[in-house]
C-alpha cells in the first residue's frame, strides 16, 4: 500500500525533534488528538487486552465506548499493524498519538511486574528462599508468570516491585472485609495495588511466615524473623514483624537492600544528603577534633544514622581505629569493627560498648543510647579521649537535653562531652522530571505562617506528576536540621538548670538555624513544597 503525502511527512518528523515535539507534530499532521504522557492512564485495565499484546503493538489503551477503544500510539502511520492490531481486538480502534518514551515506559513497567501485580491479584500468586545462594532461588517476571501456587506468586511479585519502585517497607494490612499491600517510599505509605479479598488473609501471612522460618500456628503473639531473596542479580535482607490485631495479623517486612546501599555509600558524604554548606562546615569542624560527643537526634526513619555515616566517611582513614555497634548494621564501612547487637544473645549496646573499650577504639558509634546505662558509658567514653557519634530520640536539640538528663546522667558530665547536637527530618524532593512553577493560595501561606505580601516574588515549585515519580510529584529525599554547637554560656545554662525556653532564646540569638527556618530555604531554594514541608515540621509562633 503506496504511504500518503501524510504518512510521508509523518515519517519525516520521527528525526530531528524531541519526543513530545515530535508526537504533536504528528497529531497535527493527521488530524488526530495529542495525549501527554501525564494523561496517560498509569494502569490501562480494559478487559481481554493482555499486556504481552499492547507490548507487541506499542500501545496503550485509554477507553472503550459503543464499542470502539480508544487507544494512545506513537506513529499512526503504522497502518498494516494497526490495521492487524484490529482484527485481534474484533472492534475498531480511535487513535490518539502520545510520546513514543511514554507508551514504551508503561509498557516496560507492565512487562516487568507493576501491573503484573494487579494481574495476579485477581486470581492470585509467588515463591521464597531461606539464603538465596543459587539462581534457582532468584525472583524473576519469568518465575512470577510460573506454575506456582496463586499465593507465592502474590508474595513474590509484592517483593519484586517494592524492591523496583525504591520501597523501605512492604505493609500487609488486614481490615474486616478486606487485605490491603501498601510500599513505603520516600517516607510515605502508597498502596500497591487494589485490596485482595479478606479470604486469602491467612494464607499470605504463612506464606510471608514460612520465608521468615516462624511459627505458622502461633497468632496471637507478635514475631519477628528475617530472609533473604536474590532480585535483579542482588541477594536482598528482608527483615519480618508479625503483629496480631483484631482483624488477624499484620505484617511489615524491612527492605535491606545492603548491595544497592554499598553503591550508595561509596559515594554518602554530608553534601550528598542535601545539608546546606554553612552547616557541613560546623559539623566537619566539630568531627575532626580528638574526643567528645556528636550527637544526632530525631524520628524513626529521620536519617539520624545515614547522617553519622556520612560524617564518619569524612574521618575515616586506616590510621585509626573506628568500632560501631548497631542494631541493625546498616551499611557495611571499610576499616571498621562494626558489631550487631544481639539482645537474646546478651549483646546489649551498653554490654558492647563496655568491650568496645578495651579495644583501643579512637572513634566509636553507639547506634542509639536507648537506656541510662548506655547513655552514661558513652559520656565517659567521650571523656576519656574518644570521639564518640551516637543517636537519641528526640524533636529538637534542646529536648535532647532534657532526655539525657532524665536517663540520669550527670550535667555537668554531659556538657563537658558533648561538643554538638543535630536534629534533623528528611523532606521529600520535587521530581525533576516534571517540576513546574506553583501557585500557592492565600490559605496556603496563611497555614504556613508566612506573610505573602512579603513574598509575591518569591517563586514557588511543586511536581506535576510523572512516570518518573509514580505520579506524586515527589523523588528521593532531603535533609532538613538544625545544629547546636555548645558553647560556654550554653553549657553554663544546662549546668544551671535554667529553663529551655531561656536556652532557646539564647541560641537563636547566637544565629542558630531552627527546623522549620532550613526546612523553609529548601522551599524557597525549589528544592521540596510547602505542603511537605508543614507535614514534618509545623510554624513556630
Amino acid at each position: 500500500m503506496p504511504l500518503t503525502d501524510g504518512e510521508n511527512s509523518a515519517s519525516d518528523l520521527r528525526s530531528g525533534f524531541a519526543d513530545e515535539d515530535r508526537a504533536k507534530a504528528i497529531a497535527e499532521v493527521f488530524g488526530l488528538e495529542y495525549a501527554s504522557a501525564s494523561s496517560l492512564p498509569r494502569k490501562p485495565e480494559i478487559n481481554g487486552i493482555s499486556s504481552e499484546l499492547m507490548k507487541k503493538y506499542c500501545f496503550i489503551p485509554i477507553s472503550k465506548e459503543n464499542g470502539v477503544i480508544a487507544i494512545a500510539v506513537p506513529d499512526p502511520a503504522e497502518i498494516l499493524k494497526l490495521d492487524e492490531l484490529e482484527d485481534l481486538l474484533g472492534c475498531k480502534t480511535k487513535k490518539v498519538v502520545a510520546p513514543r518514551s511514554a507508551i514504551e515506559e508503561i509498557l516496560k513497567k507492565l512487562h516487568d511486574g507493576e501491573e503484573m501485580l494487579c494481574e495476579i491479584a485477581g486470581k492470585f500468586k509467588t515463591q521464597t528462599s531461606a539464603e538465596a545462594e543459587t539462581d534457582d532461588d532468584a525472583v524473576t517476571p519469568d518465575r512470577m508468570r510460573g506454575p506456582e501456587s496463586p499465593i507465592i506468586r502474590l508474595v513474590d511479585t509484592a517483593i519484586y516491585n517494592a524492591v523496583e519502585k525504591r520501597a523501605s517497607d512492604i505493609h500487609i494490612e488486614a481490615s474486616a472485609t478486606h487485605v490491603t499491600i501498601k510500599y513505603r517510599i520516600d517516607g510515605i505509605l502508597q498502596p500497591a495495588m487494589e485490596p485482595i479479598g479478606k479470604k486469602h488473609h491467612s494464607n499470605v501471612i504463612s506464606r510471608i511466615k514460612v520465608m521468615s522460618e516462624l511459627d505458622i500456628a502461633e497468632k496471637r503473639a507478635p514475631q519477628d524473623g528475617r530472609f533473604k531473596l536474590k532480585i535483579n542479580s542482588r541477594t536482598i535482607d528482608f527483615r519480618v514483624s508479625i503483629l496480631p490485631g483484631i482483624f488477624g495479623e499484620d505484617a511489615v517486612i524491612r527492605i535491606l537492600d545492603k548491595e544497592h546501599l554499598s553503591q550508595e555509600f561509596a559515594r554518602l558524604s554530608l553534601a550528598a544528603l542535601g545539608l546546606e554548606p554553612n552547616l557541613i562546615l560546623k559539623i566537619k569542624k566539630n568531627i575532626k577534633k580528638p574526643y567528645g560527643m556528636i550527637l544526632a537526634t530525631g524520628p524513626t526513619g529521620s536519617g539520624k544514622t545515614t547522617t553519622l555515616y556520612a560524617a564518619i566517611m569524612e574521618i575515616n582513614n586506616a590510621g585509626e581505629k573506628i568500632i560501631t555497634i548497631e542494631d541493625p548494621v546498616e551499611y557495611q564501612l571499610s576499616n571498621a569493627l562494626q558489631v550487631p547487637v544481639n539482645e537474646k544473645k546478651g549483646l546489649t549496646f551498653a554490654k558492647g560498648l563496655r568491650s568496645i573499650l578495651r579495644h583501643d577504639p579512637d572513634k566509636i558509634m553507639v547506634g542509639e543510647m536507648r537506656d541510662p546505662e548506655t547513655a552514661n558509658i558513652a559520656v565517659q567514653s567521650a571523656l576519656t579521649g574518644h570521639l564518640v557519634f551516637t543517636t537519641v530520640h528526640a524533636n529538637n536539640v534542646i529536648d535532647v537535653i532534657g532526655r539525657l538528663l532524665n536517663m540520669g546522667v550527670e550535667p555537668y558530665n554531659f556538657v563537658s562531652a558533648l561538643n554538638c547536637v543535630l536534629a534533623q527530618r528528611l523532606v521529600r524532593s520535587i521530581c525533576a522530571s516534571c517540576k513546574k512553577p506553583a501557585h500557592i493560595s492565600t490559605a496556603e501561606f496563611e497555614e504556613s505562617g508566612l506573610d505573602a505580601s512579603k513574598l509575591k516574588d518569591q517563586i514557588f515549585y511543586e511536581g506535576a506528576g510523572c512516570h518518573e515519580c509514580n505520579y506524586t510529584g515527589y523523588h528521593g529525599r532531603s535533609a532538613i536540621a538544625e545544629f547546636l554547637e555548645l558553647t560556654d554560656p550554653v553549657r553554663q545554662m544546662i549546668i544551671d538548670k535554667r529553663p529551655f525556653t531561656e536556652i532557646r532564646k539564647k541560641t537563636r540569638a547566637d544565629g542558630m538555624v531552627f527546623l522549620r527556618q532550613s526546612a523553609l530555604e529548601k522551599v524557597f531554594s525549589g528544592v521540596t513544597t510547602l505542603k511537605e514541608i508543614n507535614r514534618v515540621t509545623f510554624a513556630e509562633e
